[in-house]
């Protein structure tokens, strides 16, 4: 680093104007896709990426869109901060992990029988898909991908993957499959050129069934808090009350000071008090193990200037946090469980 900007300086005084170092597409992928997609591409939470199979169909526009994008409701984010020559870099180091010959597809839509469409995507790909093109559960780390799949199948039923994928790159991905994955040549199990035709048609029609299911992004607070009428003493025990009657454990109890200082000197009017549901934590580190960085869940007891405050982490900023419908949906099911709780301690 130190280096470069010598040389910049160097250049500037010389000839007047700044050098720059170069764009490193490598770095930019072990930075931003690496940790799911693979250091050496070959996948992991995230698809892979080197395969011939696949790069051998992908477009320049399929790549940046998917990285611009996202995919919403998965575990792709949208990467908008990064500038379009970063982007391009990313774009061009992937591509360089295919030795191959590259034929440019054509960009014609691709017309087809959206009701046999239908009929065809139940029969073949659901079972991975889903019904309804909604992918695979989990994010694809061991703990939340099932054991018979390498890979968590991708969701067809989602704007960033349907604005990326042209008709004919979906359909030469069912012509030719993932070699590696379970996607396999449905070409070679007998589709005729028709039904491949149907089921691309099929796909592109959840286009218009995303209209009915418009993003709407909402501010969560990132904490829960209410007033109690009650004693501190009084609220922390109403508090565990509510715990135990909302069917979760009780852990422990223990002053915020403990293991800061010392004991004696602990404020024994800030408390904080850990309990758990194993069983939707353990649903919830299936679904993603990144929650586990808001575990175990916990409420905070406060005494200040003689007013008693009960804080909790709101559990909706997991859906703010991590790209997953799943996940938001238990979010909405542990906050309504976790409001529950404080409000019973002070009403």
């Amino acid at each position: 680093m130190r280096q470069t900007q010598i040389l910049s300086a160097l250049c500037l005084l010389a000839f007047g104007w700044p050098t720059f170092a170069a764009i490193d597409g490598k770095q930019l992928y072990g930075s931003h896709c690496a940790a799911c997609h693979g250091s050496n591409g070959m996948g992991g939470v995230g698809i892979p990426l080197a395969l011939p199979t696949y790069l051998e169909i992908v477009t320049e526009k399929y790549l940046v869109n998917s990285i611009r994008l996202g995919r919403p409701g998965r575990v792709m984010p949208a990467f908008t901060r990064l500038t379009d020559s970063e982007v391009q870099a990313i774009v061009k180091y992937i591509f360089g992990w295919y030795k191959g010959k590259k034929e440019p597809l054509p960009n014609t839509p691709i017309k087809g029988d959206i009701t046999n469409g239908a009929k065809l995507f139940t029969q073949y790909c659901a079972e991975c898909h889903g019904v309804n093109g909604e992918g695979g559960s989990g994010t694809g780390v061991s703990f939340s991908r099932h054991q018979g799949l390498p890979i968590i199948p991708p969701a067809l039923l989602n704007s960033g993957f349907l604005a990326s994928a042209s008709d004919q790159m979906h359909k030469m991905t069912l012509v030719k499959g993932r070699m590696g994955t379970p996607m396999v040549s449905f070409k070679k199990k007998g589709l005729t050129d028709q039904q491949l035709n149907d089921i691309v048609a099929y796909v592109r029609n959840f286009e218009k069934l995303l209209q009915f299911f418009p993003d709407q992004e909402k501010t969560e607070p990132p904490i829960l808090s209410y007033t109690s009428s009650s004693s501190f003493e009084q609220t922390v025990e109403n508090i565990r009350e509510a715990i135990v009657s909302a069917n979760f454990s009780l852990i422990k109890t223990q002053s915020i000071d403990n293991g800061l200082s010392n004991p004696k000197k602990e404020d024994k009017k800030k408390t904080i008090i850990y309990f758990c549901n194993f069983t939707i934590i353990n649903e919830l580190l299936k679904l993603d193990p990144r929650v586990g960085v808001f575990l175990p869940c916990r409420v905070t007891i406060v005494e200040l200037e003689g007013k008693v405050k009960i804080m909790s982490i709101n559990p909706k900023i997991f859906s703010t946090h991590f790209n997953n419908d799943e996940l938001t949906g238990i979010s909405e099911l542990l906050y309504d469980m976790y409001r529950k709780i404080l409000e019973d301690s002070v009403l």
